[in-house]
């Protein structure tokens, strides 16, 4: 199976301003074509989901960050109780 390739695909990753830059060649007069209203609405929501799910994919790499720090510590505090000798 191919990949589409346009001429004007965004090359690079994609993020919400360049959604919000992208200006899509109009059609010859007379010709069918999409209206521009309508794809600039499509351009403009496609934005906003990207730009909330970075958002939130961001969030969850802060997360995950916090946990693993948190694994660490526990796990170095209950290593250096196991090498105590016990006082009991």
């Amino acid at each position: 199976m191919a990949v589409y390739r346009s001429r004007h695909a965004l090359p690079g990753p994609l993020t919400p301003d360049r959604v919000l830059d992208v200006t899509l060649p109009r059609t010859p007069l007379g010709r069918r074509g999409y209206r521009v209203d309508e794809v600039d609405a499509l351009l403009c929501r496609l934005a906003h989901e990207l730009r909330d799910r970075t958002r939130q994919l961001d969030l969850t790499r802060a997360e995950n960050h916090r946990i693993k720090e948190a694994l660490r510590t526990w796990q170095t505090r209950h290593a250096e109780e196991r090498t105590q000798p016990n006082t009991s």
